[in-house]
């Protein structure tokens, strides 16, 4: 195979065009998965260590008990930072719309994630809806209660008469 004949594609599921609705953003209480398995890997490298250790057994030693610490510690991470995504990106934009006042028209909605725990928050930016807008703005949404954690709104500076 020459590279002419090699071509780059998506995989289907990543592939937008043959995509008919709305995308939902995967939840992140996913997290609990993994975190389920570390702790149960933590467990049984536990349970060797206290059963097989010692002079006789040499295939476990002291490193099972510490990969048993991290893994815990890791798992409980895990669990602790798998928060439910209650608020999808169309009830952040209707509450960021609620929380500016003007009607909105072109927008983006951006997942982020903020503190040690990684709690999800939307990023909303906005502009108004008038040609061409005369506002623009910013409106942080907490995707697990729908509480507007920042916003800011301003007169929209960008010159668009030469468009």
């Amino acid at each position: 195979m020459t590279d002419d004949d090699h071509r780059d594609e998506l995989p289907t599921e990543l592939d937008v065009t043959g995509y008919v609705g709305q995308y939902t953003f995967p939840d992140i209480i996913r997290r609990r998965i993994p975190a389920v398995i570390y702790v149960v890997i933590a467990a049984a490298c536990f349970l060797l260590w206290v059963t097989h250790r010692g002079p006789g057994h040499v295939l476990v030693n002291d490193g099972f008990g510490w990969v048993a610490l991290a893994l815990a510690l890791i798992g409980v991470y895990h669990w602790l930072a798998a928060w439910p995504l209650n608020v999808g990106e169309t009830d952040a934009l209707v509450a960021a719309s609620l929380r500016v006042g003007f009607p909105i028209g072109h927008a983006s909605a951006q997942l982020g994630w903020s503190g040690l725990r990684s709690r999800p928050a939307w990023r909303i930016l906005l502009y108004s809806a008038e040609d061409p807008p005369r506002q623009r703005g910013v409106v942080l949404v907490d995707a697990v209660n729908e509480k507007v954690l920042f916003d800011y709104v301003e007169a929209n500076p960008e010159d668009w008469t030469k468009l």
